[in-house]
């Protein structure tokens, strides 16, 4: 049997008011009192002082980014000079950095399924995203000349 003051553990209790409890009960309150102390500090790192209940629009847009048409249309130049310069790549480099960067797979899961190893598996990505820097650089410098192909 342990020994604890609700008042710790309560928030309406304004006086000390010490009890016995089983040893079973006061792990348990400390467990929840560590638990809160977690998730009070998460909060406090990731700046997360909103609650969801708030109001009903607070969870959607929290989830939900919304853009502007004008940021809207930039994504989409973006997304398009990338697909652009990806279609530039070998074959072999292109599906190394689409299947590790678009699809999540890792290193030794692309060599296993090429049946090549981990080494040049790595290597190959590591060309094609410097490539794929040129090649971007390229389209950012000279617009006009790649919209017109």
């Amino acid at each position: 049997m342990k020994e604890i003051n609700l008042r710790d553990y309560y928030p309406f209790y304004t006086k000390d008011t010490v009890v016995e409890v089983p040893d079973e009960v006061a792990d348990l309150l400390r467990e929840y009192k560590l638990a809160e102390a977690a998730y009070i500090l998460r909060t406090y790192r990731h700046k997360a002082y909103f609650s969801l209940d708030y109001d009903a629009s607070v969870e959607r847009d929290a989830l939900v980014i919304v853009l502007t048409p004008a940021e809207m249309l930039e994504q989409q130049e973006e997304n398009a000079r990338l697909y652009q310069a990806l279609a530039s790549l070998p074959e072999k480099q292109r599906n190394r950095i689409t299947s590790h960067f678009l699809l999540g797979m890792s290193l030794s899961e692309i060599a296993k399924s090429e049946g090549s190893g981990v080494s040049s598996v790595h290597e190959g990505i590591q060309r094609g995203l410097r490539r794929l820097k040129k090649v971007l650089e390229k389209l950012e410098t000279d617009p006009e000349n790649n919209a017109q192909k």
